[in-house]
């Protein structure tokens, strides 16, 4: 039986091969009448095409997956690449085995076979215990959600888009119907907790549906290196676009440009998701100049709506509430905060919030009570919005409902 230590050695090594198992599905419980070849067809199929075989997901996330007696799943383990795991819920307890491998078998503690699948089918068919200690057995396969599941074959790499923290941002193809998407891949030797932020932006955005919010298309972690899969949105970084059409734009437009946040940003706030990293440069600017929020690495979704973060890196000063760099307190009103500021990027059109200062002497002035002057082409009604999201008490700050 599995020692939970064994697994804490290395987080990312378990988010490599599929989020799409993250997610459960009403189909994904099949109830003991089923028959075991309604969900694997052949045991002769590769591992990575078992139904039941839910890649390298998180221990937490296999654990939410198993809900009733018998339910299991199979996961590569978080210690060793190539060691694999069985996930079973038995007895109100969820229970890990690591699936044994010697001289070319697979197996527990009695008969070996010499595949995973023919090991899991025999186990099933026959309910044969897994150990005879634990007395488990195995009932009911929880399926995985392909929906998001792509294969780095299905994905053509194009032209080189940008760079960033994770790693490299590509123009894209995607085969089956040549739809042009970005590519985000992500750097082979990046520190683990910074590999699982990446992987994170794709398991928050595969369960949101807004014209405001970039669309994830799906994820490829099969093998390395890691892709997660967007809709192309033609007009590039807001902070880009600003910067470069500064010329161009119009009041009026600017004033949409805020609209679509504010919008995008009250979906976010609906569903309790916290961005923690609005800004204009992580926002796109799509078709018909309609503003999407981007960037989701730092995001987190909470039943609250708040945030407690005591070690996170690379805070974007500037743009952070205080409650939160004073505290690590985010929640949707810290984010109203940052609103604040991306309005302010829009108006002096890609100028650098508190213009002249550091990062800590921005901090510092905005404690004493300093906020930014309105910018030039400003219309008053709407500094007065960001005078409002710039109040030192969250609670003073208006909602995101209020604002779109």
């Amino acid at each position: 039986e599995f020692d939970d230590k064994k697994e804490k050695s290395s987080r990312f090594d378990t988010l490599r091969h599929s989020l799409a198992g993250m997610m459960r599905s009403p189909k994904a419980m099949l109830g003991s009448s089923t028959s075991f070849f309604d969900v694997i067809p052949t045991s002769e199929r590769p591992l990575a095409e078992q139904e039941w075989y839910h890649g390298a997901i998180p221990r937490t996330e296999a654990q939410e997956l198993l809900r009733q007696q018998g339910d299991f799943l199979v996961r590569e383990s978080h210690g060793k690449p190539g060691e694999y795991v069985l996930s079973v819920f038995s007895d109100d307890q969820r229970r890990h085995f690591i699936i044994q491998f010697a001289d070319s078998q697979y197996r527990f503690e009695g008969t070996g076979f010499p595949t995973i699948p023919q090991l899991i089918e025999h186990h099933f068919s026959s309910k044969q215990v897994i150990t005879k200690k634990s007395g488990v057995v195995l009932l009911n396969p929880v399926v995985k959600d392909k929906k998001w599941i792509l294969n780095h074959e299905d994905v053509v790499l194009g032209e080189l888009l940008g760079k960033g923290n994770f790693g490299e941002v590509f123009k894209g193809t995607l085969q089956r119907d040549k739809v042009p998407v970005a590519v985000k891949t992500c750097k082979e030797d990046l520190p683990p907790e910074l590999k699982i932020r990446f992987l994170s932006e794709a398991r928050i955005l595969k369960q949101y549906d807004h014209p405001n919010i970039v669309k994830l298309i799906g994820v490829c972690t099969q093998r390395q290196p890691i892709y997660i899969v967007m809709e192309l949105v033609s007009g590039g970084d807001f902070l880009s676009f600003l910067r470069k059409k500064k010329d161009e734009l119009k009041t009026k437009q600017l004033v949409r440009f805020a609209v679509d946040a504010a919008a995008g940003m009250a979906y976010l706030e609906s569903k309790n998701c916290i961005h923690r990293d609005l800004a204009a440069r992580n926002c796109l600017v799509g078709e018909s100049n309609v503003l999407k929020i981007s960037d989701f690495g730092m995001s987190r979704q909470e039943d609250d709506g708040v945030y407690s973060s005591s070690g996170l890196k690379q805070i974007p000063i500037k743009w952070t509430a205080p409650e939160a760099l004073n505290y690590g307190r985010y929640s949707s009103e810290s984010d109203v905060w940052s609103y604040g500021i991306l309005l302010w990027e829009t108006f002096s059109l890609g100028v650098c919030p508190y213009p002249g200062m550091t990062n800590q002497q921005a901090r510092e002035q905005v404690e004493k009570g300093y906020r930014m002057s309105c910018p030039q082409r400003c219309p008053d009604d709407v500094y007065k919005v960001m005078q409002r999201c710039w109040q030192y008490n969250p609670e003073d700050r208006p909602k995101f409902s209020e604002l779109q």
